[in-house]
């Protein structure tokens, strides 16, 4: 009898439920945008509410798509986009604040001065794998306990909880009964030690953050409770989390040191499995926890783009030049080639390997002859050229990938996806189901479930729909590439 799991993919503009059956096959998806909220230059916040609002609509829409009801569900996995600051009231269960997501830069300021002290950053590079910097939650969560009237105190008494996504939906659908995350998210939080897997205290007294504040830390795939009965009428056991990315490269099945994937989202991560050990970047990329399983744990290297599709949105959004992310494609290859056009997306800043908060966007290059087709195109090549940064970033940290599996909403574009394969040198692989962020979570239920049996099973499910080969000569990669540079070298702050 086929048995089927339902992954929770709750990302940065949509929610989504998708119930895979153990093949993988995709059997329904049910999709739910939500607003995004832009108070101050560089702010960018959510409605708590709305998160949860999202999930629950598409939880209870996704099974009016196919013959299955929550009966004939199996397990829950969720993956969510990570590094997002929830704090609410565990006796109320509000938040006591709008969440405050990755791409906010308002604490770059404090990252500046706590950035001042040598020994600081060496401690969190050290202690955690990542820099110091407004993108993780430990800033985000001293910003909320600073600034919002009576929290400092009511975290002290122990009346607030804090979590990343992924922990405040499990809290909400286990009606309350269980604060819990998982490895991967604890990782990015720039609070946990990657190397004991605990949350560490000296990095708690410098964000004066109250322990009693933070979740349990679990495996990614343990039990993390069982769905509330009142939500689909059945207490379904939730037994995957990761976050995003690292979510995704388990649904590439990224399993052997040097293994690699690019997500291709609202930004876009590369993540090179480095195995047992976290490799220490010199070139400003971030060692993570890939993965924790039965206690052991993968690490993985990570470079992190701020704005890949969330450049289409503005695209479509912003300037108006399009109406839906497909016509991108069409434009791109009415282009003129080598048009001199560049654009940098920097309305958020700059993430690895600059980590420059403070950059700005700009489009470069335009003449009377540029129109709508080389803007889009310019958009498009900015996300190829940004993964071309990361890849000579690990390059020098003397782990470059030689095939990278690709997935994310852009990695279907074939355009793209050409001209990211010329602009690397090297191969892309896109498998038969792009959905890996939530096939990973789906996986790693299904291993807790006993569904699966281990990771090789996992792997041998993965299958290339089409392999993008590079069509540039060397030179003409070199002389693209170059131009990208000095583009980003006329938007950078310092």
């Amino acid at each position: 009898m086929m048995r089927y799991i339902l992954a929770i993919d709750q990302g940065t503009t949509s929610s989504r439920s998708i119930i895979f059956s153990e093949s993988g096959e995709i059997m329904a998806i049910a999709q739910k945008e939500f607003a995004q909220s832009y108070p101050q230059d560089g702010w960018v916040e959510h409605s708590a509410d709305d998160i949860w609002h999202s999930v629950l609509e598409t939880l209870q829409k996704v099974f009016e798509k196919c013959a299955l009801t929550p009966a004939g569900i199996t397990s829950i996995g969720i993956t969510n986009q990570r590094e997002t600051t929830l704090i609410w009231n565990k006796s109320t269960g509000k938040a006591i604040y709008p969440a405050i997501v990755w791409q906010d830069r308002r604490t770059a300021e404090q990252c500046r001065q706590l950035s001042a002290d040598p020994e600081r950053v060496d401690y969190v590079k050290k202690t955690t794998g990542l820099l110091i910097d407004p993108y993780f939650s430990a800033t985000k969560v001293n910003w909320i306990l600073n600034n919002v009237e009576g929290a400092k105190a009511a975290a002290e008494n122990g009346e607030l909880l804090f979590g990343t996504v992924d922990c405040y939906l499990i809290w909400r659908l286990t009606g309350g009964q269980q604060h819990v995350t998982d490895a991967t998210n604890a990782s990015r939080t720039m609070l946990f030690n990657i190397h004991s897997q605990q949350w560490d205290k000296k990095l708690l007294d410098l964000f004066a953050i109250p322990e009693c504040m933070l979740p349990e830390v679990k495996d990614c795939a343990a039990d993390f409770g069982q769905l509330d009965t009142a939500l689909l009428g059945r207490a379904i056991p939730i037994q995957g989390v990761a976050g995003d990315q690292q979510a995704a490269l388990i649904g590439q099945t990224c399993f052997e040191k040097g293994m690699a994937k690019s997500t291709y989202g609202t930004g876009c991560f590369m993540i090179l499995n480095t195995g047992d050990e976290p490799l220490v970047s010199e070139n400003r990329l971030l060692a993570t926890v890939a993965y924790r399983l039965n206690g052991k744990v993968t690490y993985g290297l990570e470079g992190s783009i701020f704005m890949a599709g969330a450049t289409v949105q503005w695209l479509r959004d912003g300037l108006k030049l399009i109406d839906n992310a497909e016509e991108t494609e069409a434009l791109a290859q009415r282009a003129r080639r080598n048009n001199g056009v560049f654009l940098v997306p920097a309305f958020t800043g700059l993430g690895a390997p600059y980590w420059d908060p403070d950059a700005r966007g700009a489009i470069l290059g335009l003449t009377r002859d540029t129109g709508i087709s080389e803007i889009v195109a310019a958009g498009l090549q900015s996300v190829c050229y940004q993964t071309k940064d990361l890849q000579k970033a690990m390059e020098s940290d003397g782990a470059r990938p030689c095939t990278l599996r690709v997935d994310g909403g852009m990695a279907n574009n074939d355009w793209v996806m050409g001209f990211l394969a010329d602009i690397l040198g090297a191969q892309v692989q896109r498998p038969v189901i792009t959905e890996t962020t939530a096939l990973g979570a789906a996986y790693l239920a299904g291993l807790q479930a006993g569904i699966y049996t281990s990771l090789a099973e996992l792997a041998g499910k993965w299958q290339v729909e089409r392999t993008f080969t590079p069509r540039m000569t060397k030179a003409q990669r070199n002389e693209a590439y170059c131009n990208w540079k000095e583009a980003v070298s006329r938007i950078r702050s310092h």
